[in-house]
């Protein structure tokens, strides 16, 4: 039968990933593959699980043993502590109400390169320092639903596994396969040449004098295509709109110049990449 360790201690190191490590810590620890992500709620720890992330400890309250956390339990190896405390205590180490239920620390998985990620795909998304949490977590959710095959992020753009891009992704973050382009931002726009040596085709989604639609049918017939999104303030790098084998734009009513990042990507994926029926 499984042990279940109940936490009284705030000062217990055994629950540091979920209370003293800051993001760049838990990213950071020991090598870079056995950084540390936190994932809230059954149902994001679930689909970590099937994604086939490796478990550090689970956390949850007294109370709610049981139910959709009992069933997170039993899905996990039996060798990987669960921990559990009071409301009180829990209020105090994470700063909120446990009201998803858990808390749970996978290793973070070792990144494969651009070649290897993008070698059998048809339509990526790039995107260019995008910085806010909730957007990238957004962006992955639309990417999963519309049929992105893989993501590639600059080196700054917000981490996708911090807490809020994960919650906000509703964990498809887990399942839309993705890594950075380089580990410094003179990688990037350079790192485009090897798209192309690729077979990919690359669209800026950018405004310019020659902009095409985003329904340009030659957009949509490309064999292999690459969305590029830029950040939410500036948009893209001038660099990156010049290498760009495209440049497209969503069209817009009411004088209208530009979307919120999460949203254009959502229409241009839609456009460019779903395979809904």
């Amino acid at each position: 039968m499984r042990e279940i360790i109940r936490i009284t201690d705030f000062g217990d190191p055994r629950i540091d990933p979920y209370v003293r490590l800051t993001g760049a810590q838990l990213r950071n620890r020991l090598e870079a593959e056995k950084g540390i992500f936190i994932a809230e709620s059954p149902t994001v720890i679930g689909i970590a699980l099937e994604a086939g992330y490796t478990p550090v400890s689970l956390l949850t309250e007294d109370r709610l043993l049981g139910g959709e956390v009992e069933k997170i339990i039993a899905k996990l190896p039996e060798d990987t502590p669960v921990y559990t405390a009071s409301r009180e205590l829990l209020r105090t180490m994470t700063g909120f109400e446990l009201t998803r239920g858990a808390l749970a620390a996978f290793y973070r998985p070792k990144m494969p390169t651009v070649r290897e990620l993008i070698a059998g795909g048809s339509r990526i998304a790039v995107l260019e320092e995008i910085a806010d949490s909730t957007n990238i977590g957004a962006v992955f959710r639309s990417a999963a639903a519309l049929g992105v095959d893989a993501v590639l992020i600059t080196p700054t753009c917000c981490d996708p596994l911090c807490r809020r891009a994960l919650r906000v992704s509703m964990g498809t973050v887990l399942q839309v396969p993705w890594t950075r382009v380089g580990s410094c931002p003179d990688d990037w726009p350079r790192e485009m040449d090897t798209l192309h040596e690729m077979g990919y085709k690359t669209v800026a989604m950018a405004l310019s004098r020659d902009t095409v639609r985003i329904d340009d049918p030659r957009l949509r017939a490309e064999k292999r295509l690459a969305i590029i999104l830029g950040t939410e303030g500036t948009g893209l790098k001038s660099e990156t709109i010049c290498r760009a084998s495209y440049t497209a734009k969503i069209p817009m009513a009411h004088g209208v110049d530009s979307l919120n990042v999460a949203a254009a990507g959502a229409v241009a994926f839609f456009a460019l990449c779903s395979r809904v029926d």
